[in-house]
């Protein structure tokens, strides 16, 4: 029986965690790891091999060049050198550092036949995707980022705390772009299956500052970067957890980076919206009943997307 692969390409902080929630988890047989550099995929190796034997079950640690991935079944991408990304810098600063690690290993990855799925977790997330999905030409889905649902998972978490109920009891999202442009959809949030905007009505508890809570969402990438540079624990849950929804066809909805044609009024855009996560990606999307300001706000972040498409394209 052929074991399931996954390749990593790209074994810094992200990558690294990515690496070991899927070994931890025994959602592989076998973990192929590329990097550019020789010396961190070798340390990566060793330190993931030593814990091998301490796991419940078997897996087997590769290292790998780009060519080697077409026996994969999953792909995840995190290249990109992130520590050299000032959060204050504009997005073309961002693209410097990312486009051309992921450009480097488009073309191998292609020609090695490669028909399994991608998920990037590289940032500017939807730009990335999009530039990954148009060079593979894999069929549509089988390409998406972790996109908003890094920052869905900060919404629930800060929601739950303000409430006192539990995140798993919460719905709710965040929609757009993965950056300063994103927002939440408030007339969609609810509570144990209640509206926020009935509950807001009867019980001060849940009468707290909209703005307050997506802005904070927005600033916690910011608090990331000033003290540590990066991302790590919540980016590998995201991306382990989209790893099982494909690897176990679970159908589960979870919001990613996909591209839309035609839902929400948007077409030819990759942007943070919620997606049914199967075997083949991407298999369909959930559109939410958004007012009238919410999909303006959603047109403006794709509108925004375009733009940086703009600027990757001519780099």
């Amino acid at each position: 029986m052929k074991g399931v692969k996954i390749g990593i390409i790209g074994v810094g902080h992200a990558g690294a965690h990515i690496m070991y929630s899927i070994a931890l988890q025994g959602l592989a047989d076998e973990i192929l790891i590329v990097d550019t550099d020789e010396k961190k995929a070798k340390s990566e190796h060793r330190d993931l091999f030593d814990t091998v034997s301490l796991l419940p079950h078997r897996v087997r640690i590769r290292i790998a060049e780009a060519k080697d991935l077409g026996e994969c079944d999953v792909i995840v991408n995190a290249a990109g050198e992130v520590a050299k990304f000032n959060i204050e810098d504009d997005i073309s600063k961002e693209l410097d550092q990312t486009l051309p690690a992921v450009r480097s290993w488009l073309g191998d990855v292609k020609s090695s036949g490669f028909d399994g799925v991608v998920i990037n977790i590289s940032d500017p997330c939807d730009v990335i995707t999009r530039e990954i999905a148009k060079e593979l030409g894999l069929p549509k889905g089988r390409v998406f980022g972790t996109g908003t649902g890094i920052d869905t998972a900060r919404l629930a978490s800060i929601l739950a705390e303000k409430t006192g109920i539990d995140h798993k009891s919460i719905i709710c999202f965040m929609l757009g772009e993965h950056g300063d442009d994103q927002f939440v959809p408030w007339s969609y949030i609810s509570f144990r299956g209640k509206p926020l905007s009935i509950l807001e009505q009867v019980d001060p508890v849940f009468a707290f500052d909209k703005n307050e809570v997506q802005q904070e969402v927005k600033n916690s990438l910011r608090v990331l970067h000033e003290g540590k540079g990066f991302t790590e624990y919540a980016i590998a849950m995201v991306a382990t957890s989209l790893i099982s929804s494909v690897l176990h066809d679970e159908k589960s909805i979870m919001p990613v980076s996909a591209e839309l044609d035609g839902e929400y009024g948007e077409s030819g855009v990759f942007v943070g919206v919620p997606a049914i996560i199967g075997a083949g990606g991407v298999e369909d999307l959930l559109q939410l009943p958004l007012n009238a300001e919410e999909q303006k706000q959603f047109h403006n972040c794709c509108e925004s997307i375009r733009e940086n498409f703009k600027i990757a394209d001519s780099m």
